[in-house]
């Protein structure tokens, strides 16, 4: 999922300073499991900045919020058009690209980010999200029994650990375990320590986000005639 994490009070108050009505809109998919911008979180950050404008002399700031179940889908995005007008500005608490979708959908009116998108994770325990992919463009993990050394080893190392790894922790950062202990105990469990007595081979970049926008076209999937709504 895509974990983000909510900007502060202040942040939100200062991007909506030039606005009258402004409605904050939730997402209900990657936001929502990560406890950052579902409905709950939006109604308690409503409430908040409502308060925040009143001791600021600002109470006359009209403050709304909703939540649809998804804001990079433009199916769902209908359900909340006609709830858009009259507004001034949108507040969106989903991830970036929520966020961008909603800008091209509305061109009219200002949509501010009410979160910071921070990387493509899991929920490791209560409260505490990991990093897992970092969307390369070509992923590996067939090639290193499950786990990936570009997201999870500090030097993005394809053949072997670095040597500077203690007690199964990066030297970089003695609280990250280090990835390459990880590969290693994996495949010796599984039986399969010769796939990594292979080469491998050096990472093709240039299907990865450094190169601009990138995009997936499935042609068996799309429908002639019909693309986005403006």
């Amino acid at each position: 999922m895509i974990v983000a994490d909510r900007k502060k009070i202040p942040e939100i108050r200062e991007m909506i300073k030039d606005h009258k009505r402004v409605l904050l809109v939730g997402c209900g998919t990657c936001v929502t499991v990560c406890l950052a911008g579902g409905e709950r979180e939006v109604g308690i950050i409503g409430s908040a900045l409502r308060m925040s404008l009143k001791l600021a002399g600002r109470e006359d700031v009209i403050v709304d919020e909703c939540t649809i179940e998804r804001q990079c889908e433009d199916a769902f995005i209908d359900l909340l058009a006609p709830r858009v007008e009259g507004y001034d500005a949108i507040c969106s608490f989903g991830c970036g690209a929520g966020v961008q979708t909603l800008a091209e959908r509305f061109p009219k009116i200002p949509v501010y980010p009410g979160l910071n998108t921070q990387f493509i994770g899991i929920l490791e325990s209560q409260g505490v999200w990991t990093e897992k992919c970092v969307g390369c463009g070509q992923c590996r993990l067939g090639e290193f029994v499950g786990i990936c050394p570009i997201t999870r080893c500090a030097k993005r190392i394809f053949n072997g650990p670095c040597g500077g790894s203690r007690d199964g922790k990066c030297e970089v950062d003695p609280d990250m375990d280090c990835a390459w202990q990880l590969i290693y105990e994996r495949a010796k469990a599984l039986g399969l320590l010769d796939k990594l007595e292979r080469i491998a081979s050096q990472q093709d970049w240039s299907m990865a986000q450094n190169t601009g926008s990138r995009k997936v076209v499935r042609e068996d999937q799309r429908i002639a005639g019909l693309g986005p709504k403006s």
